[in-house]
């Protein structure tokens, strides 16, 4: 199927074709032709595999065949993060680029005041982060009561942050008569209970199985004590060569430290974290996007929803607490049908977080030891017993820091990787 037999408007198929996109992917063409005829959705697929053109396109379409009325906002989009709201704003701008319809993104942490201008002289589709919403609601400064389209994105993100009760109030203010699409990466029980109680019989669509990770995303992972984590990073950029790698923490403040060592080996980094202004997180995306940045040090509330081209490297500085969060780590990667290194550090104290994450995804991810770096901490064995013996190239043993790739002095015997028993 191609997306000119979607029934959309030739100006949006000029948009998908300026993208490079002929060919719709599954939750695009499952998604689609119920929008298009009026139906409320409730939707699950893979992170990276289209979720926003799903609900842009026909949004568009259905958009453009009547005129506005006034500057009341006729489609609303909640995302949960400022940088998920960002990303959605500029693919939906770029695929309605050759239509007449105003859009605009609000979010907090920026200056409130540019965004009531927008809203007053009038926009069509409005992205938005729960709480500058609700901000923007109290001061009046926002027209919702011609509201045609609601739109859920990471539904069960928002939920996750503790949003829902920003969320209730914001759905019982709009109108009822509207068309409310819902997307999760999952349908808990949550998610189908606030799918219950706002969406009018929502066509459940689904493309894949719960948490299921990509299949262009090659998985593999590293026994190697805590305190040898980042100097085994530094080498691998440097020995491998990796020019673009988004690297995840649990905490800020690790996320902070870990981009400072990175900068000392010699490899340009920086952090990205919710105590970050809003502008000093724009620049290191756009910089990470740019290329002027090898690493982006991210925790997963500041990552979700970035969408970076080609990006080829994910590296699992620290295992999640919360195994759903590893399939949205990984998923920055693969996007798209391109291939990619999703890689985790796993300390002897992660061992329980990475089973839990083994158990959820469902599929083996191989585990190897480097020489040079054998773990000294405690740690249950995993992999299969017949791994033992298999070897691949790894690097020398170092001593402290230094450059990425750089081999410590009197010792220059070749290292290699080999499975963990």
């Amino acid at each position: 199927m191609k997306f000119d037999s979607l029934g959309l408007r030739a100006e949006l198929l000029r948009a998908v074709d300026a993208q490079g996109f002929t060919t719709p992917t599954p939750i695009q063409h499952k998604s689609i032709p119920f929008i298009l005829d009026g139906r409320d959705i409730m939707a699950s697929a893979q992170t990276g595999t289209g979720k926003t053109a799903a609900f842009a396109l026909p949004m568009l379409h259905q958009l453009s065949q009547k005129p506005a009325k006034g500057n009341a906002v006729r489609a609303l989009i909640l995302t949960p993060t400022r940088e998920l709201a960002a990303q959605v704003h500029e693919n939906t701008r770029d695929l309605g680029q050759y239509l007449p319809l105003k859009s605009a993104v609000v979010f907090g942490g920026v200056n409130i005041n540019p965004q009531i201008g927008k809203l007053r002289r009038g926009v069509d589709i409005l992205v938005a982060t729960p709480g500058r919403l609700i901000d923007l609601m109290q001061r009046q400064c926002v027209n919702l009561g011609q509201l045609e389209f609601l739109v859920l994105d990471e539904a069960d993100r928002m939920l996750d942050m503790g949003f829902l009760p920003a969320i209730e109030r914001i759905l019982k203010a709009l109108p009822q008569k509207r068309q409310t699409l819902l997307f999760s990466a999952t349908f808990s029980r949550e998610i189908t209970q606030l799918a219950g109680k706002f969406l009018n019989r929502p066509e459940r669509i689904e493309t894949a199985a719960p948490n299921s990770t990509v299949e262009a995303i090659a998985q593999k992972a590293i026994r190697v004590d805590q305190s040898r984590k980042r100097e085994l990073l530094s080498w691998m950029i440097g020995h491998h060569q990796w020019k673009q790698v988004l690297v995840f923490t649990r905490t800020k403040h690790g996320a902070n430290r870990l981009a400072r060592q990175l900068e000392a080996d010699g490899i340009s980094a920086d952090a990205i974290h919710g105590n970050k202004s809003q502008g000093a997180r724009t620049r290191a995306l756009g910089d990470f996007k740019s290329g002027k940045l090898c690493a982006l040090v991210a925790t997963d509330i500041a990552a979700r929803g970035l969408d970076i081209d080609q990006l080829p490297h994910v590296v699992n500085f620290e295992i999640p607490n919360v195994p759903e969060d590893y399939v949205h780590r990984i998923g920055r990667t693969g996007r798209a049908g391109r291939t990619g290194l999703a890689l985790s550090l796993v300390a002897g104290a992660e061992h329980g977080q990475f089973e839990a994450v083994r158990r959820l995804v469902k599929v083996e991810i191989p585990t190897e030891v480097i020489d040079g770096y054998e773990p000294t901490e405690p740690q249950v064995r995993t992999a299969p017993a017949q791994n033992r013996g298999q070897r691949r190239a790894g690097p020398p043993r170092r001593q402290g820091g230094g450059r990425p790739g750089s081999k410590p002095s009197g010792n220059n015997k070749q290292r290699r990787f080999r499975k963990a028993a």
